[in-house]
């Protein structure tokens, strides 16, 4: 079975930075497929169906894959990441060959750009590897919630001639000497920064970028840790889930 699948990415969540190349690329899908992550990301399915309404001319259709069952706290964190994707590659395989034609057009709306902290582009290759679809692949890049942090702040994410580091919040306490100048922190459910950062350094973090939820906060790491803590959890019991991130500045 021949088929082209296409991984669009579609920006942090406000409909108004997909990009020109994004919503061409919708234009022709025959089914759009979404992995299903329960009740409490309801919240995210229906934005991929919003930005849909709003930028699929042609009607669209829309097919959840029941996302497999995780160890969240795994003996050996690699393999069972492994395990996981290649579950997610037999059901979204399965999904396909009953969903989309042959020599059809899938595709995934992907947070931010598939490029960064994202699994799609991985699913995709364990798809080709299997060898039962001869799988033509398409990326379109979308504006990264690292832009969208650093714009919503209205900061440059790096002082001059500075580095910049992106790390999620499992590896931030091993960021070497001299790479944690400047940091961007993805992925990071228990704020690591709280036992990595001098009280001097600088946060800026936000959470539900370019949605009306958005909420930003920012100053010292010791003036405002509690602050991010207490909204974070407050905004993740009222919505049900949360994707937030930040850029933590080592002081000079």
């Amino acid at each position: 079975m021949q088929i082209t699948i296409r991984v669009i990415g579609i920006g942090p969540g406000d409909p108004r930075q997909l990009t020109l190349q994004a919503i061409e690329a919708m234009a022709d899908v025959d089914v759009f497929l979404a992995l299903a992550k329960g009740e409490t990301k309801d919240g995210l399915l229906q934005a991929r169906r919003d930005i849909l309404e709003r930028h699929a001319p042609q009607g669209y259709s829309m097919v959840e894959v029941p996302d497999p069952p995780r160890d969240r706290h795994p003996d050996d964190y690699a393999a069972e990441v492994r395990r996981w994707h290649a579950a997610r590659a037999e059901l979204i395989a399965r999904t396909i060959t009953e969903h989309v034609p042959d020599g059809g057009i899938a595709a995934f709306l992907v947070w931010g750009d598939p490029a960064l902290y994202d699994s799609t582009l991985r699913i995709v290759d364990d798809l080709t590897a299997r060898g039962d679809l001869d799988v033509a692949l398409e990326v379109i890049p979308g504006v990264t919630s690292a832009s969208a942090l650093t714009a919503a702040h209205a900061i440059v994410a790096n002082r001059v001639g500075e580095p910049i580091h992106i790390t999620t919040g499992r590896r931030l306490a091993d960021t070497p000497p001299g790479a944690d100048t400047n940091q961007i922190v993805m992925l990071d459910a228990d704020l690591a920064f709280r036992h990595t950062a001098d009280a001097d350094d600088h946060i800026w973090w936000g959470a539900y970028l370019g949605t009306r939820d958005e909420i930003l906060i920012s100053g010292r790491v010791g003036e405002v840790a509690d602050d991010i803590a207490a909204a974070r959890t407050e905004a993740r019991e009222r919505i049900g889930w949360i994707m937030d991130i930040y850029l933590l500045r080592k002081a000079r």
